[in-house]
């Protein structure tokens, strides 16, 4: 899936402190005291979520980056064992949403033509 595909895919669903979220939905659930997450919603990152991370690592999908990133969008809010822990293939869908998030809507826009 390119990123062309997963921004088109992002449908919000929610708003989680005032800001727009798109669900992803778990492969894996994670167990938490008793509930189990099947579904995050991962809030659209602002200017303060990204700082200390490159932007281009979060758009190739670097693990290290998006591992960071995960816990400051997530709702809810996973803790770094939780994203250590995460399936790849969860992993890896949470990616492509974070990367979809950053990409201009102009950019994709272009793209559609």
């Amino acid at each position: 899936m390119n990123i062309k595909q997963a921004t088109e895919q992002q449908e919000p669903t929610a708003k989680a402190n005032g800001r727009t979220t798109v669900p992803v939905p778990l492969q894996a659930p994670i167990e938490r005291k008793g509930e189990t997450i099947t579904t995050l919603q991962l809030m659209k990152p602002r200017t303060g979520d990204l700082r200390g991370l490159a932007l281009a690592d979060l758009l190739t999908m670097k693990a290290d980056a998006v591992a960071v990133l995960l816990p400051r969008i997530s709702v809810p809010t996973l803790m770094k064992h939780e994203v250590d822990d995460m399936d790849p293939a969860d992993l890896v869908s949470c990616s492509v949403e974070v990367a979809g998030f950053l990409v201009p809507k102009a950019a994709m826009d272009s793209l559609a033509e």
